[in-house]
This record gives C-alpha cells, sequence and structure tokens, in this order.
C-alpha cells in the first residue's frame, strides 16, 4: 500500500543532509528537487530521486553518486514491492546521511557535469 508521508534522506546543493518527511505526491517531490523527477535505482534497493533535468538547466553541482555528478537538491527514499515510494528506515537514514555528509567542491571543469544522452537502438524487425 502506497505510504501517504514518506522518510527520506534529502541533499540540498552546499548543505549537509537532513532528514524530511515529504507528502507521497508527484507535485510534492517534483518541488523537492526543482523540476521533473528522475529515479536512480541504488545497490541497496533505494532510489535516488533527482532532477531529470538539472544539468542541462544549469542546477549547481551538488553530490558525486557513482561515476556522475548530480545537480540540483535530490533526495533518497525506498521503494516499495509495489513499486512505490517508500520511507527509509534508521539504518537507511544514517548510511545516507554519512554517505552524503561531506559537501564537495566542485570546479566547473569536470567531465561529469557535460550534459549527455545514451541512445539505444533495438532490431525490431530481427534483421528483415
Amino acid at each position: 500500500m502506497k505510504e501517504h508521508m514518506i522518510k527520506v534522506v534529502k541533499i540540498e546543493v552546499g548543505e549537509p543532509p537532513e532528514t524530511k518527511e515529504l507528502l507521497n505526491e508527484l507535485d510534492t517531490l517534483q518541488d523537492e528537487v526543482g523540476g521533473l523527477i528522475e529515479c536512480v535505482y541504488l545497490e541497496d534497493g533505494c532510489l535516488a530521486i533527482v532532477n531529470d533535468e538539472g544539468k542541462i538547466n544549469g542546477m549547481e553541482p551538488n553530490r558525486r553518486l557513482g561515476t556522475d555528478i548530480i545537480c540540483g537538491p535530490f533526495f533518497i527514499c525506498g521503494d516499495s514491492a509495489e513499486g512505490d515510494f517508500a520511507s527509509l528506515d534508521e539504518e537507511e537514514i544514517e548510511k545516507y546521511s554519512k554517505q552524503f555528509a561531506d559537501v564537495p567542491t566542485f570546479t566547473g571543469n569536470e567531465p561529469e557535469l557535460e550534459a549527455r544522452m545514451t541512445f539505444i537502438g533495438f532490431d525490431y524487425f530481427g534483421g528483415m
């Protein structure tokens, strides 16, 4: 069942992470990241909810995540078995609060800050 309110770790540009409770509705979630949302799946089943257009809209670099840099505010939440956003438990809150505690300095010259797209082609006709 979809949770009405979800507990997340919110990471603002230049700020330490904070624990927040958010209304689990699209408009509210989009407001938290300043635009369209994109879900980035993390190794432990949690999600990083980021602004889908953060780089192309010129949002400030925030944190490194894997081999990329997230631009603009984002938050970490859980993922339910039904595919809905879910609250983080206390262990996950502690984990992500520690992971993103350091506020990095970016020069603006990092190659990861370049907006890019990956196109994947499919052969629907089997080579006919």
